[in-house]
Parts: C-alpha cells; structure tokens; sequence
C-alpha cells in the first residue's frame, strides 16, 4: 500500500488518540496534549493536501490557512478586530506577535477538511464555499468555550455571549465566520481543488469525528452542555449534509 494511503491513517489514529487522552488528563499535561493534536492535525492537513493533490495544493493551504490564520489572529490581539479583545496565557507554548505559534496551525487543521467534505455535495463552487466556512466557523462553538474553560486565552469584554456559554461574545464567532468565508475563497481559487476523491477519506473520517467527539466530549466529559447544544445544532448543518451524501456513490 503506497505511502499516500497509509500515513493519513496513520496520523489520524494518532490524531484520535491523543484526543481521546486530553478529558482524562489535567493541568501541564492536558496542555501538552492540546499541543500534540493541533500539531498532527497540522501535519495531517498539510501532508494530505501534499500526498494527494501536490505541492500546490499544499502550498495553498499554508498560505491561506497558516499565513492568513497567523495573520488575523496577530491583527486580532493587536487591535481586537475581528473577534473582539482577546489575549493567550502562555500554557500553548512560544508567542510571536501574542499569538501562540500553534494557533494558526489549528486554522490549518481544520480548514483542509472542511474544504474537502464541501466538495462531496453536488452544489455550486460559491456554495461549497460558504458551506465549508461555516462548518469551520461553527467547529470553533466548541473551541473556544473548551480553551476558555482550560484558561489558554480570554476576552476582556465577554458580552453579548451566548446563552449558557460565558465568556465569548457573540462577535467572535461572526469574526471566525467572516475570516473563513476569506480563508476558503482563496483556498478554493489557489488550490483548484475543488472535486473529490477516493483518498479523502480519512480527512472525511476527521470531520465526522471532529464533530460527534466534540459533541460528546462537551456533554459527557468537559461539563459544557450548552456548548455540546450551540456546535451540535450549527456545526451538525454543515456536517450532516456530507454524511447524507456519503451514501451517494461518488469518489
């Protein structure tokens, strides 16, 4: 079995097992898991992305999801636009600019499969888009209520927040919305990916288990509820339909 096929797999159980580690660990080492799975879904995206559609595949993702991520979060603790004044503790290891290194390796993380799983539906490019940066945008109603909570970062003006969710305002997440829907129309432009293939699957595997562990891990485990409500209604909008289509025979 060729390289291509195997490491993905490879990376995403390694992925999912260190997923599994963090609700039961606490303190330095729950922070060392965060770390460790941000930077294999890093590793996960980038070399998927390389292995199966190029390096200009791969390039594009790091210059729109890992740049522009690191740029708009550096604009954002600089200036508060755009998902309000905010600022990271130093549990996530080194900063420039204020922002933690492995932030815009999340972005990345994330962005490649979202991307991917917009292509499995039989609608129009702008469609996918806006698709795919919603899922992105309603993956971060789990994360940041969970990093809140673990005290990575805070908002200084926390209101208008959610109902049952403190501690976020409102504009953050219209803020990861509006830069998702910038993140995935230069995806899609640069990448030119925009058909499926028979080799996403295990990035299909990610955003489907990126969503039902969330929604579990926030309910069961983390003790945030109406965080597992808010990402389990929004996020499953832009989930749900991709795993209906997946029983369509396509690549």
């Amino acid at each position: 079995m060729s390289v291509s096929k195997v490491a993905p797999w490879a990376l995403l159980g390694a992925l999912i097992l260190a997923q599994i580690c963090y609700p039961l660990t606490s303190g330095e080492t729950r922070a060392a898991f965060t770390v460790a799975t941000v930077v294999l879904g890093y590793v996960l995206s980038v070399a998927h992305a390389l292995l199966t559609r190029g390096t200009r595949a791969a390039l594009a993702l790091i210059g729109t999801a890992t740049l522009g991520g690191f740029a708009v979060e550096a604009l954002g603790v600089a200036t508060g636009f755009p998902f309000g004044t905010y600022d990271y503790s130093g549990q996530l290891g080194p900063k420039l600019l204020g922002v933690p290194l492995i932030i815009p390796l999340a972005w990345t993380w994330m962005a490649w499969p979202a991307w991917l799983a917009a292509q499995r539906l039989p609608i129009a490019r702008w469609a996918r888009i806006g698709l795919a940066a919603f899922g992105l945008a309603a993956w971060d109603l789990f994360l940041d209520p969970q990093m809140v909570a673990e005290g990575y970062w805070r908002w200084l003006s926390p209101t208008p927040a959610l109902p049952g969710v403190p501690g976020i305002p409102v504009g953050n997440y219209l803020g990861w919305l509006g830069f998702a829907v910038v993140l995935m129309t230069a995806l899609s432009y640069f990448s030119r990916v925009h058909e499926p293939r028979s080799e996403d699957k295990p990035m299909l595997v990610l955003w489907l288990w990126t969503y039902a562990s969330s929604v579990l891990a926030h309910a069961v485990f983390l003790d945030l509820p109406a965080s597992a409500a808010w990402g389990g209604v929004l996020m499953g909008l832009a989930v749900l339909p991709v795993l209906a289509g997946l029983r369509r025979r396509r690549p």
